[in-house]
């Protein structure tokens, strides 16, 4: 499980450092992909394996579907964590999340983020001052 909020630096090659508590379960490579609200999903491969499953089995007459499936599979990268602990970002995955330097890895259970810093203290905030009505969307959903 995937949990937390870690500050790094992406290096003048595109890298960053996979947190360390993070680092055994991404042993065997991941997988990276476009993500929603400009950020990055990053995968372990079971887990990518099961949502491109049910994305192939999505409905491709319908167009929400196919431009999902496209934007998610066909964005996606396997990438190593080598020796170090770090992971190449493609420069086509850095300039669609318009990662800088400074980056936020956060956790969300069966993926990882990455977030551009300052796009990462926005979304934050803003998701922060309407917790009240989320929460309460949320509820409706059984949660």
């Amino acid at each position: 499980m995937f949990i937390g909020e870690f500050s790094h630096t992406l290096d003048e090659k595109g890298r960053v450092s996979v947190p360390k508590k993070f680092r055994t379960a991404l042993e065997d490579g991941v997988v990276l992909t476009r993500g929603l609200d400009n950020c990055l999903f990053v995968y372990t491969k079971t887990e990518w394996e099961k949502l491109a499953e049910k994305l192939a089995s999505l409905p491709f007459a319908q167009a929400n579907t196919r431009a999902f499936a496209r934007l998610m599979l066909a964005g996606a990268m396997d990438a190593e964590v080598d020796k170090q602990g770090r992971v190449v970002v493609p420069e086509y995955l850095r300039t669609f999340a318009k990662l800088g330097k400074d980056v936020v890895i956060a956790g969300l259970y069966n993926r990882l983020e990455i977030w551009d810093q300052e796009t990462w203290s926005a979304y934050k905030e803003k998701t922060e001052a309407e917790s009240g009505e989320i929460a309460e969307r949320m509820a409706e959903l059984g949660v």
